[in-house]
């Protein structure tokens, strides 16, 4: 049975038993901080658990697509070196919300094992919580299986909670015996253990509480069940395998990855577990670049980053020498295409952003194994095993080894790494924290809120801007609950029933006004506290605000107008996108204001000038075509199948509203748009930057923005034409004249600063008469000076001179320009393994307020404090002897 039947044959399972199936959720967890990743079935459904949502359906089935890389649930450094643990898989799950509980959940999960998947009976073991009885009896005396068959464990394996908060229970599992010739012994210690005889198909989670941040368990409005059954587990089983890497899931990878090692796997060595490594992680980097993650240093990006790197130094050990992961990419596309059909659609986009960073981390790897190897002879010249905290940070810092190379580096060495060390360097370095995440004060502010969960608010927007006698049924102040809202305060008010739109999906939320017979309030925002329940942020202008008042509630149609221009412009600008790029354009985020409009994308390179225009003109053309949009609620499953783009970073409930203009575009969307695209009278972009590798964002304006933008540019041009004496049609030619001109007098001024810089062999300078600092520290030849009036170019060209010259030392120098003061560093290869120019120029580049960067022989830096220019070169010195041990 191969892996896309077993997904079918479980789904199927469950929809006769009447479940309802729910697509996967993406590998972004929407609305939970708690959590980096999505890592169980259940984190699209928690709301659901904690009773603060209600769907039409009380029973779902789902695949879903997991991480297990971060946080308390973090399978890394098991990869590879088991057969059954992965960084990406997919969970199979079946959930009931208050509908069935223990009972028929055993039975479920036995019928479909045995009945329909055809496990043997006998190599079955069940495993419950300590002192859950029920579950023991049920499995016992109602399925059947002989009590010698049913162990008893602790919270450590049979209570499952998702993370450190959220909901949690009691938790029984299905575990199955590949073979007592893996490893004999008694059942119940090598599950314990985790074995590789034993294998955990599936963990059935009766859930019943939920944990707050003080571990405090909290009864759940009804009991739930939640389980997971790992996909490439049962695959396995199901293909008489002993291993998941040996099912059609991972076997292409490990064949092609085989192929270009050009090595035979199995081969019983270390390398097997290379080949693993790179076909796991391969899988995990495809999702999470596919589902919008782009590598950065911080929060997910940088969990990519670790993946790719780490994937590539598996390569290395192999005896692969060049980026080949990108390859790998499109092997990936095929082997899940049945279940994720996306993927194909993005296979060019993914291996290029994978191997941008392939390329990236190879330029830095070879320089930053010659200093590891330096690290290690110092440390065990010393007779120490651990590796020092700074040294490790700098590897970080300066070559971009993420801190688990590192560890895994010193590993292959029997050393260890100073990680608190390092933690402090990096607190120190950076100013900032390592991740983005504040979980645990974005749930305190949830908590607030959870008075309000039984309420539930009619959203009237696409009906109405305006409500009569509308009642206040809750209000708010500092994040507390409170009877009145006095003149002058600010606070909450929620409402039985709004006309205002709540910020979501990118679009601002609407502003306006509340009256009533005892006060009156200005709306600042609208927002969802949770799910279908809209907080206004009020400043009350008159009066007392208490529930129970009866208001009238209007919002500000006149902006809500040119948010809606904006809106539906995003769409055009999407599918334009599509059309000119290609259909890997995905939405990557966004942002609707009644001013701009923001469009983040994914497309790896910068849009060519052709393109640009292209884009606009599209967009223009559907403007003056006057296409009716046309919208309707629908299931998401329906929607999707019309066609209907999905955001991947939006979540969705069962109804989704469908946004379609012509055959143009069609979009999930609940934000607000024009009637007719000839509303929105004209588009323009403003710039398109990058915001991140592999992803992009455009700026534009619509309606009088527009016009205003156009105006603008009409009143630059008319003040040129005035002040260069020429008229329109001969501004570029005019202008090309002077920036002849310019640049001929700047290569004289040029030739000037260098013949008057140079004149005294640059003992020392005949522009501003500073003396070179010319020392030897620790062995090392160092040049330091100041030469004002040469440009950044300038102090290049001299540093390289001064370089050639000495042979072998590190060369340093500064300048002060009208308005900014500007450092180079430069270092002969011979010294790069102990000083980098780039770490020297991360130093002393805040001095001068600029930041800087560069490779471990060049780096230089800008910066406005230019006072401060020559306290940062008198620096150089002590750095060196620092940086020279």
């Amino acid at each position: 049975m191969k892996a896309q039947r077993v997904r079918e044959t479980f789904l199927q399972y469950f929809a006769d038993r009447g479940h309802k199936v729910v697509r996967s959720s993406p590998l972004l967890p929407k609305d939970d901080p708690t959590i980096l990743f999505t890592n169980a079935g259940m984190n699209q459904f928690k709301s659901l658990f904690l009773g603060l949502e209600k769907r039409s359906y009380k029973r779902a089935a789902t695949v879903q697509k997991c991480m297990r890389v971060s946080g308390k649930h973090n399978d890394l450094e098991t990869v590879g070196r088991t057969a059954k643990h992965h960084t990406f898989f997919e969970m199979l799950g079946n959930f009931s919300f208050g509908d069935y509980f223990k009972r028929e959940a055993v039975g479920f999960a036995w019928e479909l094992v045995t009945g329909v998947f055809g496990l043997p009976a006998d190599r079955l073991y069940a495993t419950v919580y300590l002192d859950d009885d029920e579950a023991f009896r049920i499995w016992a005396d109602e399925v059947g299986v002989p009590k010698k068959r049913i162990f008893r464990y602790g919270k450590k394996d049979n209570f499952w909670a998702m993370g450190d908060t959220g909901p949690c229970g009691p938790c029984s599992e299905l575990h199955y015996d590949l073979g007592e010739d893996i490893e004999p012994g008694d059942p119940f210690a090598l599950i314990e253990k985790g074995s590789d005889r034993f294998l955990e198909l599936w963990n059935l989670v009766f859930m019943e509480f939920d944990q707050d941040e003080k571990g405090v368990l909290r009864p759940l409005p009804s009991p739930s069940i939640d389980t997971g059954m790992g996909l490439e587990r049962m695959a396995a089983v199901v293909q008489g395998k002993r291993s998941n890497f040996d099912t059609d899931l991972f076997a292409p990878l490990i064949e092609s990855a085989s192929e270009l090692a050009k090595r035979e796997y199995p081969a019983g060595d270390e390398g097997d577990v290379s080949i693993r490594i790179i076909a796991d992680h391969i899988r995990a980097v495809t999702f999470l670049i596919c589902d919008g993650v782009t590598p950065a240093n911080d929060g997910r990006g940088y969990v990519l980053r670790r993946l790719i790197r780490r994937a590539c130094r598996q390569g290395n050990l192999i005896g692969i020498d060049r980026p080949f992961l990108y390859g790998l990419v499109g092997r990936v596309g095929d082997i899940m295409k049945d279940a994720y059909p996306e993927l194909l659609v993005s296979v060019e986009y993914i291996s290029k952003v994978c191997l941008s960073e392939e390329e990236r981390f190879s330029f830095t790897l070879s320089s930053g194994l010659r200093y590891f190897d330096q690290v290690v002879r110092e440390t065990r010249d010393q007779g120490g095993a651990v590796l020092p905290g700074d040294k490790i940070f700098k590897l970080y810092d300066t070559f971009g080894f993420p801190l688990d190379l590192s560890q895994e580096l010193a590993r292959e060495k029997s050393l260890t790494v100073d990680e608190p060390g390092f933690g402090r360097e990096l607190e120190e370095q950076k100013q900032r924290a390592r991740l983005s995440w504040k979980g645990d004060a974005k749930r305190k502010e949830k908590l607030a809120y959870e008075v309000f969960k039984d309420l539930k608010v009619r959203s009237r927007v696409h009906e109405a801007g305006a409500l009569m006698d509308i009642r206040v049924t809750g209000l708010l102040k500092d994040g507390r609950r409170t009877e009145v809202l006095r003149a002058g305060e600010t606070g909450e008010v929620i409402l039985e029933e709004t006309p205002f739109y709540a910020e979501a999906g990118g679009q601002v939320g609407d502003t306006g006004s509340l009256k009533g017979a005892r006060f009156s309030a200005i709306v600042e925002n609208a927002f969802y506290i949770m799910p279908e329940i809209v907080a206004h942020g009020v400043k009350v202008l008159s009066g007392e605000a208490r529930e129970g008042d009866r208001v009238d509630a209007a919002a500000d149609l006149v902006r809500r107008q040119a948010i809606s221009n904006n809106h539906t412009a995003t769409h055009l600008l999407h599918a334009a996108l599509r059309q000119v790029l290609g259909d890997h354009v995905k939405q990557a985020g966004s942002l609707v204001a009644p001013t701009r409009l923001r469009f983040d994308f994914t497309h790896f390179a910068a849009l060519s000038r052709e393109e640009l225009k292209r884009v606009e003109e599209i967009v223009n053309e559907k403007v003056r075509a006057d296409i009716p949009l046309e919208t309707r609620t629908t299931s998401i499953e329906e929607g999707i199948r019309e066609g209907a783009m999905a955001i991947f970073e939006e979540k969705y409930g069962e109804s989704v509203r469908v946004v379609g203009i012509g055959d143009f575009s069609k979009e999930l969307c609940g934000g607000v748009h024009v009637h007719a695209t000839g509303e929105i009278g004209v588009f323009k972009i403003l710039s398109e930057t990058s915001v991140a590798s592999g992803m992009r964002r455009i700026e534009a304006v619509t309606g009088e923005g527009a016009y205003l933008y156009i105006r603008e540019l009409e009143d630059l041009v008319s003040g040129l034409e005035k002040g260069l004496g020429v008229s329109r049609k001969d501004l570029p030619t005019r202008v090309d004249k002077l920036l002849s001109r310019a640049e001929e007098l700047e290569r004289e001024n040029r030739g000037l600063r260098k013949k008057m810089a140079a004149g005294t062999g640059a003992e020392r300078s005949s522009v501003d008469g500073r003396t070179a600092v010319k020392t030897t520290v620790k062995g090392v030849n160092v040049h330091v000076q100041r030469i004002d009036g040469l440009t950044i170019a300038e102090l290049r060209d001299m540093a390289d001179s001064l370089k050639q010259k000495m042979a072998s030392g590190v060369v340093v120098l500064g300048a002060a320009g009208p308005d900014k003061a500007f450092v180079v560093v430069s270092v002969t290869k011979d010294l790069t393994v102990r000083i980098q120019a780039c770490a020297l120029i991360k130093e002393i580049a805040p001095v001068i307020g600029g930041g800087g960067g560069g490779r471990p022989d060049f780096a230089q830096s800008g910066g406005s404090r230019i006072g401060e220019l020559d306290n940062a070169l008198g620096l150089i010195p002590g750095l060196v002897e620092r940086l020279a041990i």
